[in-house]
């Protein structure tokens, strides 16, 4: 159980993904979440209004069973096979989010202070959320992809587009991280 309960080490999981690429490739298919919520809408009726949901999205549908998976994974990942362990932080990191008025850093996988249901009360929780998955909808949309199309797939198929992408997605996670989170918290 001890290999089930912890993370894999990178010389597992790594092959691993590769393995799954090789066989997308193969068989010419594409990985991404967000294209999942492009096929979604166009199920919905969505071609009716704009004509970038107007494709074969039965072509896509399989690609639905990878959201179907990270549901049923996720839930069972933390139900049954988690190890209730936080995560492992740098004591720095730590120092930094108790002066941002994080209370326990760490002990959690996820803070509680952002992640909590009790959050949704706050007017201020809300306003960060409804801000920031504009932003996530907007980026995906503006890069052509999500971070695991971009960064599993087309950095594996080495698409100069995703690198471009991929060096985005990390510049923006570096100065919300330093400079927008602070200012947040």
């Amino acid at each position: 159980m001890h290999y089930i309960l912890n993370p894999w080490p990178w010389y597992v999981s790594g092959p691993l993904i590769a393995l799954v690429m090789a066989f997308l490739l193969y068989f010419g298919k594409t990985f991404g979440m967000s294209s999942n919520l492009k096929t979604l809408c166009t199920i919905a009726g969505a071609g009716k209004f704009a004509d970038f949901f107007n494709f074969k999205w039965k072509d896509q549908v399989w690609n639905l069973t990878v959201v179907l998976g990270a549901i049923i994974g996720g839930f069972v990942a933390v139900q049954f096979l988690s190890n209730n362990s936080g995560t492992d932080l740098n004591p720095a990191t730590i120092t930094e989010l108790r002066n941002m008025g994080f209370k326990n850093p760490g002990a959690t996988l996820v803070p509680n202070e952002m992640y909590d249901i009790d959050v949704l009360a706050s007017p201020k929780a809300l306003i960060i959320l409804v801000i920031g998955g504009l932003l996530v909808g907007f980026g995906t949309r503006y890069a052509a992809g999500c971070t695991s199309g971009h960064a599993i797939l087309g950095l594996s198929s080495l698409q100069k587009p995703s690198l471009i992408a991929v060096i985005g997605f990390f510049i923006g996670g570096l100065i919300m991280a330093n400079f927008i989170l602070p200012l947040i918290f």
